[in-house]
């Protein structure tokens, strides 16, 4: 594995100290080239920047040993120079490592300024959830598709966190939907029409990163969404459904009324050819605040809580 690193009259932890660390890092699929790039913009000239290569093919198979990998690198900064500030950038997947990398080590997080998650499917990847629906463990599919809400807003309730993604397409930045992104307690910013690919290195994510940190507030602890607490609530119990994944809002058009609730509400559900149940939650206005869907061996668990939460929340 190579890290890249690049400060000013810094090459260890024991140098002469810059203002703060930045770890940059990228994602499936990917090297640290265009991450390590949008590093260098944000990382002025006493200030230091780190950005280790999990290497393109590794990316493909597992996320534990790439959680190993960056806990190592950032073990040696956060070990060897505790008294200076760390923030951290990451793209897609790299968001998830650091998400597991904070997790399992939250005595580092007095160091950490901020946490920046940049197109990071936080939620689970519905890609993930396609292309292993049953978690068998094929290729990273399982790793990418798991969610880490809990993990997330547990760490951004100590930690300044922002999310940054992009609609490119009227739900997802074609790639990661726009749902699987969000969280509680963090600062959420929506982008347009950049793909996913193009957000690692991107003027406005970089100048929203600059905002954020000249601000690091830490938001509610509402959804970045809904503004009823009704529609909030309902959300928290349809994403806490076994095998629940957030989905695309492309098919809400084609789902029927299933029960209606309070405030205007609606639930609404739709199968797809492959016998895939969906199920999308409208407000009054039907605008849809919610997409998700459960594999096959969830479906039973789908249709109980959704009795459960029209009996709760009957008009």
């Amino acid at each position: 594995m190579s890290i890249n690193v690049t400060v000013a009259n810094m090459t260890s932890p024991e140098a002469d100290s810059p203002s703060y660390i930045l770890f940059a890092q990228h994602g499936w699929a990917d090297t640290h080239t265009q991450i390590s790039k949008l590093a260098r913009v944000l990382t002025p000239s006493k200030a230091a920047m780190v950005s280790p290569d999990l290497g393109f093919v590794k990316t493909w198979w597992r996320i534990e040993p790439l959680v190993a990998r960056v806990e190592k690198t950032a073990a040696t900064y956060c070990k060897g120079t505790p008294h200076i500030p760390k923030r951290i950038v990451g793209h897609s997947m790299g968001g998830l490592i650091w998400l597991e990398v904070l997790n399992r080590n939250p005595q580092w997080w007095p160091q950490i300024e901020s946490l920046t998650l940049v197109a990071s499917p936080v939620g689970g990847a519905d890609l993930g959830r396609i292309f292993d629906p049953l978690g068998w463990g094929i290729g990273i599919a399982r790793d990418l598709g798991t969610n880490r809400r809990p993990i997330a807003e547990r760490i951004a309730q100590q930690i300044p966190t922002q999310i940054i993604a992009s609609d490119l397409d009227g739900g997802s930045d074609g790639t990661v939907t726009l749902q699987c992104t969000q969280f509680r307690n963090a600062q959420y910013v929506q982008l347009s029409g950049i793909h996913h690919s193009r957000l690692k290195c991107h003027p406005e994510v970089a100048a929203a990163i600059v905002n954020f940190w000249a601000n690091p507030v830490h938001p509610t602890g509402h959804l970045t969404g809904p503004a009823d607490p009704l529609c909030e609530l309902v959300i928290e119990q349809l994403q806490a459904i076994p095998g629940m994944t957030d989905a695309h809002y492309r098919d809400f058009g084609k789902a029927q009324i299933w029960a209606t609730l309070a405030n205007g509400l609606t639930l609404r559900v739709w199968q797809n050819l492959a016998g895939v149940h969906h199920v999308f939650l409208a407000d009054a206005e039907e605008t849809c605040q919610f997409a998700g869907f459960v594999g096959w061996v969830h479906t039973d668990g789908l249709y109980k809580v959704l009795i459960r939460i029209q009996k709760a929340f009957a008009s």
